[in-house]
């Protein structure tokens, strides 16, 4: 399982971390490491709930304890205000728990299944593509505090795919609407070609490296700083409102 190895690749930059790594700053504004991977490990647990079908058990219980949220980010923020705190040893040992727990439930649901998630209904297998993309994002997150380069894999397949396939979500979400499909034509960090096709003519097409298409959608790289290039009516909307996660 692709999220699986993704997951490995976080725990072998967290392993061995002082307490100086643990508290470095990231680039999710006013989070160090340590908020990072306790909010990975929380929204883990609200996946794994998810798939267990303890989604609203899930919320009831965080919404007994924080209050109603006024947004996604106030509610992953306050639920990481509620938990800070916790030491390196301890970080590590509740995000690798639950991380398994998470990769346990998905081995044994239909990917096919339905299950509830913070946007609404998706397929248990649209949510572990969800988790790998985030999973991936906050991995970056942590190497970039801590100084360390990580070399793309073709993990962002899936990612880049998860991408493409919610922009109509995404345009949704802003009040925004599509003049038509759009289709991507990436290159992948083994240099091969990864085309994603409407069904029907793409009114707009997006090209590029895909790991910047990656970084752009999880908010990580501004369009402008990229080789990523666009043709079409809604190039520029694209860019900007593509997103992977709710």
């Amino acid at each position: 399982m692709e999220l699986a190895a993704q997951q490995s690749e976080l725990l072998e930059l967290l392993r061995g971390l002082d307490d100086r790594g643990w508290r470095a700053p990231t680039r999710c504004g006013g989070w160090d490491v340590a908020d990072v991977v306790l909010h990975l490990a929380q929204t883990d647990d609200m996946a794994t709930a998810s798939v267990t079908g303890a989604f609203a058990d899930f919320m009831t219980e965080w919404g007994s304890a924080l209050g109603a949220a006024t947004s996604v980010d106030d509610g992953a923020a306050r639920m990481v205000d509620h938990e800070r705190g916790l030491s390196g040893a301890a970080l590590l040992d509740r995000w690798t728990s639950g991380a398994s727990r998470l990769l346990d439930a998905l081995r044994h649901v239909d990917p096919s299944a339905r299950v509830r998630w913070v946007a609404g209904e998706l397929s248990a297998r649209t949510l572990a593509t969800t988790r790998l993309a985030e999973t991936w994002i906050h991995t970056g997150d942590v190497a970039d505090a801590v100084g360390r380069a990580l070399e793309p894999t073709n993990r962002l397949e899936h990612v880049a795919r998860l991408a493409w396939r919610t922009l109509p979500y995404a345009f949704s979400s802003a009040g925004r609407s599509m003049s038509g499909p759009v289709a991507f034509r990436l290159l992948s960090p083994g240099g091969s070609i990864w085309d994603f096709v409407p069904d029907e003519p793409a009114a707009t097409t997006i090209s590029g490296p895909a790991v910047e298409l990656c970084e752009v959608a999880a908010r990580r790289a501004d369009p402008s700083s990229t080789s990523l290039h666009g043709e079409g009516p809604d190039a520029d909307a694209v860019l900007e409102l593509v997103r992977t996660y709710a």
